[in-house]
């Protein structure tokens, strides 16, 4: 596949960076940096491959379209637009709400009971930000960092799923099994990759969340409590350990992708 002007495919992440089948001209804060030959690319190219969150929005407002979608970068690592997406599409999501203010601890004790969940709402990844608030002392503890409060009433689960959708299909799907002594099933907190097979409804809900709130790459995370399923949330920068797992060439499934005009 070529662009209309006969170049290839063009990028300005590194995510296919080592890949001779896209054309990555790399990322540069200034536009102007970019060569007249590299502009004119942009400006003729019908797509624009990993434009990275600088350059989405911008290009978005040129008409100009991208993969991953601007949407798709809007949503990254941000659970409270998340929530509220999930929320405004009647989408099943476990109960959820965001306190602000200097002293919020009050309301959240009248809206949740022990134990709950609290996050850092923006920035956090790998379930780092993640903590099971089980007395007051460990509610004080969350509160002293800055920001507004997320919390999430807490599903007792031991597995999760994590659904990777790629365009407008589900690229790969398998459970996330915690390790002992922890309820984060995160790989990079000791979690486990299982892939016995997923249930059919919860690949067609990642499918529709993926579908309604504009994101085409992105993996899903679904959990499934009193035979019900709910969104936990959308990873935009997903790790590729399951692939590998898999047998699946990551970067050579995006191409593939690519080359064949899929995303």
């Amino acid at each position: 596949m070529k662009n209309v002007d006969g170049h290839k495919p063009i990028a300005i992440g590194a995510r296919l960076k080592k890949c001779p089948q896209i054309h990555t001209i790399g990322f540069k804060p200034n536009f102007s940096d970019y060569s007249p030959g590299e502009q004119k690319q942009f400006y003729c190219s019908s797509k624009i491959y990993y434009p990275t969150a600088f350059y989405a929005d911008l290009f978005n407002a040129m008409g100009k379209t991208t993969f991953p979608s601007y949407h798709t970068y809007k949503f990254a690592q941000d659970k409270i637009k998340q929530t509220a997406i999930f929320q405004m599409l009647g989408l099943p999501h476990p109960r959820t709400k965001i306190f602000y203010g200097l002293q919020p601890k009050k309301l959240i004790l009248k809206e949740f009971n022990f134990p709950f969940i609290a996050k850092i709402p923006r920035g956090s990844a790998n379930g780092i930000g993640v903590h099971l608030i089980q007395t007051p002392k460990d509610l004080e503890q969350y509160l002293s960092q800055q920001g507004p409060a997320y919390i999430q009433e807490y599903l007792p689960i031991k597995r999760d799923m994590r659904i990777i959708v790629i365009g407008r299909q589900v690229a790969l799907g398998f459970w996330r099994i915690a390790a002992k002594d922890t309820f984060k099933t995160n790989l990079s907190q000791g979690g486990k990759i299982s892939f016995d097979p997923l249930p059919a409804k919860a690949l067609d809900l990642a499918l529709l969340t993926a579908n309604k709130c504009g994101w085409d790459d992105v993996g899903i995370d679904i959990i499934q409590s009193a035979n019900r399923l709910y969104l936990l949330e959308g990873n935009m920068k997903y790790g590729t350990k399951g692939f590998q797992k898999a047998g699946i060439d990551y970067k050579g499934l995006l191409v593939n992708l690519i080359l064949k005009n899929y995303i």
